[in-house]
């Protein structure tokens, strides 16, 4: 497996294509079906990575493990409940990200493409998504976590909240410039894997 990744880089575009692309459709494809016609306005319920590409955070992201895609455009006043709606829609994201590493680790497991190329990319392709799930999921302004607790938290500490939300960005690419996001993540990232192995190996013990 190694020597595929060492040896042809490119895996990671389309592996982070699909990511990117799950990630930002499943945004989409939730709010509308909350009664939110703006995605499909925009054209953004579609599968196709052009319609959610940002080039330049593509290119950070795939050197840094830090990046976006190009935000989907909703409108909360079409929800029923605007809280539960922006939850619902912020978790939609990260936990497509999640069944994606779920599906891949299983396929990993089974020795799909084993010595081969294509097992490389499902490798690369389940690293991607378990990244880019729990790199969504910290409570920064503009990622889907923040939207995750600013629709759990009221009054005064909601508004306090708000008021970092225009440093969000700042505090990303600081975090990002002294390799703090990794150090954030990595943690997090081996709890979640070590979920994963279990739910996985129960899976497989069904098949």
């Amino acid at each position: 497996m190694g020597k595929f990744i060492g040896s042809d880089m490119l895996l990671r575009i389309p592996a982070l294509l699909i990511a990117i692309t799950v990630h930002e459709y499943a945004h989409a494809r939730v709010s509308y079906a909350l009664g939110d016609p703006t995605p499909k306005w925009s054209g953004r319920l579609s599968l196709n990575p052009l319609a959610h590409l940002d080039p330049i955070g593509l290119l950070i992201l795939w050197i840094f493990r830090f990046g976006w895609a190009k935000p989907v455009q909703i409108n909360p006043s079409y929800y029923e409940n605007y809280k539960k709606g922006i939850m619902l829609v912020s978790l939609a994201g990260p936990a497509t990200n999640l069944l994606i590493a779920t599906i891949t680790l299983i396929l990993l497991k089974m020795g799909i493409g084993a010595g081969t190329i294509l097992y490389a990319f499902i490798y690369v392709l389940f690293l991607y998504n378990l990244s880019l799930s729990v790199f969504n999921l910290i409570p920064i302004p503009p990622l889907d976590g923040s939207k995750i607790l600013s629709s759990l938290l009221q009054g005064k500490i909601l508004y306090n909240y708000y008021q970092i939300e225009p440093y969000g960005p700042l505090i990303l690419i600081f975090l990002a410039y002294f390799g703090l996001i990794n150090t954030i993540m990595d943690p997090i990232i081996r709890i979640v894997y070590s979920g994963l192995n279990t739910l996985t190996n129960l899976v497989l013990l069904k098949i």
